[in-house]
């Protein structure tokens, strides 16, 4: 009986003891498995209509140059700078950014300004993004708006009264899983009524990268289908440059005015 009831009562002791140190590795496994699907939840969460159109936003905004596209083709390409910043929210919650674009050595004479505006497609559109441009009511006024202190610049009320005529439209689009890019669009194949330099319709492509870098390309083309302005290989090639010190492999060159004007009139728009 000794040996049987000291045989019992050790079973039990081993019995308790097995329990309470298999109880942590439970409790583990547990806290594993529920921060796994936690996580799987969040990563698989749908983004938003709004989510895209703050990610290709933010991606505008910035200061950022074609200077490496420069470096490598000088003859096709200017080292131009582009700046753009966050300007007013619409009602409907779309984004408008001030957008202007100068010359590297001549960064607060802008020779093109825009408003951008940012919203979602519509949902029975097959596109994330629209990007739509206008044109700005008394343009001069807003100079330089993105280096201004806030209290220099206009107000948002004041920006959402001076946007003026609708210029054009890109719809933009995920890249597929395995490209560079994270957003690519384009207007549509007709593209918008322009009448500078004798074309009669533009068209514009426009790529989000990452790093917030932006590839963009405007062409302009006559009655027959024939270009008339706008670079022909390629979109330009904008990259932020923080901390940039506005340096130019071609600060040494000079170009005279006639060679200047020529490769603008092939190269972009200026003020259409």
């Amino acid at each position: 009986m000794c040996t049987g009831s000291g045989s019992g009562s050790g079973s039990d002791s081993d019995s308790g003891s097995n329990g309470w140190s298999k109880a942590p590795g439970v409790v583990l496994k547990a806290l594993v498995l529920v921060g796994g699907a936690l996580l799987l939840k969040r990563l698989t969460k749908s983004t938003t209509r709004w989510d895209h159109t703050r990610i290709v936003a933010d991606s505008l905004a910035g200061e950022k140059f074609s200077k490496e596209q420069a470096s490598r083709d000088p003859d096709n390409y200017f080292n131009l700078r582009w700046l753009s910043c966050p300007a007013a929210e619409m009602v409907d919650g779309s984004r408008v950014l001030y957008f202007e674009q100068a010359f590297w050595r001549t960064p607060h004479k802008p020779f093109r300004q825009r408003f951008f505006m940012v919203k979602p497609c519509s949902k029975e559109m097959k596109c994330d993004v629209e990007l739509s441009t206008h044109a700005i009511r008394d343009s001069e006024e807003y100079k330089n708006f993105c280096d201004r202190s806030k209290d220099q610049r206009p107000q948002p009320e004041e920006v959402i009264g001076d946007i003026a005529e609708h210029l054009t439209t890109i719809y933009l689009k995920r890249c597929d899983r395995g490209k560079r890019c994270l957003y690519e669009g384009s207007t549509p194949a007709d593209g918008f009524s322009n009448a500078w330099n004798g074309a009669s319709y533009c068209t514009s492509d426009l790529t989000v990268l990452k790093n917030s870098e932006i590839h963009t390309w405007d062409r302009g083309y006559d009655d027959n289908g024939n270009q008339v302005w706008g670079v022909k290989d390629g979109p330009y090639e904008f990259k932020s440059a923080p901390g940039s010190s506005f340096s130019d492999p071609f600060s040494s060159l000079t170009f005279p005015p006639q060679f200047i004007e020529k490769r603008i009139e092939g190269s972009f728009v200026l003020q259409e």
